[in-house]
């Protein structure tokens, strides 16, 4: 009985541990909007980006895009145009995460509406 309580324990730290290391990857106020602007186009340019999240400034967007690609999250690529553009994508670690936003979503749009009673507000 003692040993299941002591597994049971270790198992639930094992868990939190989880949870804080993949807030610790999506923390911040701008990282899920950021994904989730790549997650539904599939292929964005910094300035797509920065249309789709309103009070985002063109230094935090740098930042969160260059912090979410040291993660392994998305791929930035160089296009060979004039002038130089670049795009992002998600990458497959990225693309796993596209079930967590999209019940995200659905779980702010239920929220929204049981609070505010409108989910247009």
């Amino acid at each position: 009985m003692e040993q299941q309580k002591s597994e049971k324990k270790q198992l639930h730290k094992k868990e939190i541990r989880a949870i804080q290391d993949a807030m610790d990857v999506l923390n911040g106020k701008w990282k899920i909007n950021i994904l989730s602007s790549i997650c539904l186009y599939n292929n964005r340019r910094f300035s797509d980006i920065l249309n789709d999240i309103e009070g985002i400034s063109n230094r935090m967007l740098s930042k969160e895009l260059k912090e979410l690609e040291i993660n392994q999250l998305i791929k930035r690529t160089v296009m060979d145009t004039q002038p130089i553009s670049v795009s992002y994508n998600l990458t497959e670690h990225g693309k796993s995460l596209k079930t967590i936003i999209n019940n995200l979503t659905d779980w702010g749009i239920r929220h929204r509406k049981m609070i505010i009673g409108n989910e247009d507000k």
